[in-house]
């Protein structure tokens, strides 16, 4: 069967031969290891991970087609389960018992929804032992920016909450069938055992999208919204009005999200 990408589903597969090992060896993977690989395409990188052996894969591909592609072309691997299904409705925690390594190309037009879903779960750090993640190039700059800088925003803060992220190097569009437009960049995130404890992820979003929807103006319109006694809140955590949004650091983020639930107890 022939398999032609759809763009609707934001399909670009994958083959370069060089990357695909570059990908695989990041993982790191053991014979103990179970893999997970998000949207496969049509299984070059999911040869490379079985070529790693380990313990257990299971691949999440939403296009059916695909999945019968899939299954003919590994029918011989014992440790490989397909499902077909969309990632946004996995339920990761029940995937698998041990801590996964996480493979995806992810599609352009969902990877920031896909990524903020792992970080809101809750016990991220039992559920993943690392995610090495191919994001289009704009998107990964924003994900691993710092304070201070025009690509830092939302993102950033939700990403650096629960992860250590490392860029490993950006691809090239001829590296992809179809060729996409722009580049991409390969990230390596692992959870973070010790991060800052809020009581509900949506909480930050709320406070990041509070700030960010204006983030030329000063801090202090979204500062007024959220607090009645905002004098103190300035005070309490060293805060100056006439900041933006994106002079300030992630942890200041968490420490305002946390005064926040605290009106919201």
């Amino acid at each position: 069967m022939k398999i032609k990408p759809k763009k609707s589903l934001g399909q670009n597969f994958l083959i370069d031969k060089n990357l695909l090992e570059i990908i695989a060896d990041l993982g790191e993977i053991n014979n103990e290891d179970t893999v997970l690989e998000v949207g496969p395409g049509t299984g070059n990188l999911t040869e490379k991970l079985i070529y790693k052996k380990p313990k257990n894969i299971i691949v999440i591909e939403k296009d059916s087609n695909l999945c019968i592609a899939l299954k003919k072309r590994f029918e011989k691997i014992k440790n490989i389960k397909i499902i077909n299904e969309n990632i946004l409705n996995t339920k990761e925690d029940e995937l698998s018992r041990n801590k996964m390594i996480i493979f995806g190309n992810l599609p352009y037009n969902i990877s920031t929804q896909i990524l903020v879903k792992w970080i809101k779960l809750k016990d991220l750090n039992k559920v993943c032992k690392k995610m090495i993640l191919v994001f289009q190039k704009e998107v990964a700059n924003r994900i691993v920016a710092s304070s201070n800088t025009k690509e830092y925003g939302r993102i950033s803060i939700l990403s650096s909450w629960k992860l250590n992220i490392r860029k490993i190097r950006d691809i090239n569009p001829s590296s992809f069938y179809p060729k996409p437009k722009v580049e991409s960049t390969i990230l390596v995130f692992e959870p973070r055992d010790n991060y800052f404890k809020i009581k509900n992820a949506k909480n930050l979003e709320f406070i990041t999208n509070t700030f960010f929807n204006q983030r030329r103006k000063m801090i202090k319109k979204p500062i007024k919204r959220i607090f009645l006694n905002n004098l103190e809140i300035y005070k309490k955590l060293n805060l100056n009005e006439n900041n933006r949004p994106q002079n300030l650091s992630p942890n200041t983020y968490y420490e305002i999200c946390k005064e926040y639930e605290k009106l919201t107890n």
